[in-house]
């Protein structure tokens, strides 16, 4: 009997020998590929991988027992699991495996081998526009952010473009929000990445994007006269059919969320924002919601929708900048939008209400022990539903080159 289960322990270790030597740590220079992702209830998933984060030491880090610092800075796993995490080899120092005692200092390279889920984006197309020599302008889906970020990394514009079409390396040539949809320009190659730079850094690049808002936005068309007054916290001027706003741009890194600041800093005032502009004309209303071509003058972070607000007219499903009353990102451990759309009830009965019924299955992936997220696809805190914002990029006009992109659905009022 005892040799017996001498035996089934002997073959039970091999088999988890061989699991692990199965497992491949992949690192940002592997490329996503078309069986990498999985559609369900309408979402396009990833199939969970294992990966290679790494980060080196800076100064707030340095001193840091290597749980401590993990404890604090990443608040997303336990801290139990962090102490598992390390004495099982799946975080190392310069490549060593260490205790979990360990000090850490100035510059190490720190690696945490994980499970890796990435949040689930909205299934729909990335459909390319137009692919000459150089240049490839595609309709970018609302919900997918351009470029590996945060928790993406396959679930990207260029992860699925290069997955799906085999178009790699591209360079995006301006931004758009992960909620944002439509016109996205990339270059092929540096050189024609950098005629456009300069384009956008010498002001020769104008951009339009239409908005769905609420209410019914001021029609300016036959007005001749110039007027000037304070609205909220915003310069809002009327001139010939344009309605301008002209408000600084305070981002606040930590919350996801800009706000608006208007008036001239002095010994007692100082304005942190940066100087922010944007044209807005009227397009259509049912007297419900308008739909509002929109012209950033200038490129700050959420521009449009902050503005927007200001006017009294925010995006109509905009629910970071519907309200003050939001609750904090750094409350809930989550992306500003997602923290904006789950202020209207709890976390808890929020998530649940939208809860995606997915089955493991063992086809799909193969569950990590050491994972906080296995057996479900999406991580924890991401399996509910998260529409795309009412704004959509249509033009980019520079030096003798327009680009376009197909008004969205939405912005149809009948």
């Amino acid at each position: 009997m005892k040799r017996d289960r001498d035996e089934a322990e002997e073959e039970g270790n091999e088999e988890r020998n061989k699991r692990k030597m199965e497992i491949v740590w992949q690192t940002p220079a592997h490329p996503a590929q078309k069986q990498d992702y999985i559609f369900h209830n309408g979402k396009r998933h990833v199939r969970p991988y294992y990966f290679e984060f790494v980060s080196h030491v800076n100064k707030r880090w340095e001193g840091k027992t290597i749980v401590d610092l993990f404890a604090q800075e990443f608040r997303g796993r336990s801290r139990d699991y962090y102490v598992s995490a390390v004495k099982c080899g799946r975080i190392q120092v310069d490549g060593e495996n260490i205790p979990v005692s360990y000090i850490v200092k100035r510059c190490q390279k720190i690696s945490h081998f994980l499970h890796r889920h990435e949040p689930p984006v909205m299934a729909w197309d990335v459909e390319v526009l137009q692919n000459e020599p150089d240049v490839l302008t595609i309709c970018k889906p609302a919900s997918v952010p351009v470029h590996p970020c945060g928790q993406y990394r396959k679930n990207t514009v260029l992860g699925i473009l290069q997955a799906e079409y085999g178009l790699a390396p591209l360079y995006p040539i301006h931004r758009l929000d992960r909620l944002v949809s439509g016109l996205l320009i990339m270059a092929k190659n540096p050189a024609k990445a950098d005629i456009f730079r300069q384009h956008i850094e010498a002001g020769l690049v104008q951009k339009q994007y239409v908005a769905k808002v609420v209410g019914v936005f001021p029609d300016a068309e036959k007005k001749e006269k110039k007027r000037e007054e304070e609205i909220g916290d915003c310069h809002e001027r009327e001139i010939q059919g344009i309605q301008l706003v002209d408000a600084n741009i305070d981002y606040n890194a930590r919350e996801g969320r800009s706000t608006a600041e208007v008036g001239i800093s002095n010994g007692d005032t100082t304005l942190k924002g940066k100087a922010a502009c944007t044209k807005f004309t009227r397009i259509s209303t049912n007297g419900i919601h308008s739909i509002v071509l929109c012209e950033p003058v200038t490129g700050r972070t959420h521009q449009i929708r902050v503005h927007l607000q200001c006017t009294g007219h925010p995006i109509a499903n905009d629910m970071l900048y519907l309200s003050d009353d939001v609750v904090s990102r750094s409350t809930l451990g989550t992306t500003a939008d997602r923290a904006a759309s789950l202020s209207g009830g709890s976390p808890e009965t929020s998530c649940e209400s939208h809860k995606e019924e997915y089955k493991y299955c063992s086809e799909d992936f193969s569950i990590d022990p050491m994972c906080t997220h296995c057996p479900n696809l999406a991580p924890n805190g991401y399996d509910g539903h998260e529409e795309g914002l009412w704004l959509h990029c249509v033009r980019y006009t520079g030096p003798e080159w327009v680009y376009e992109c197909p008004y969205p659905d939405w912005a149809s009022l009948t």
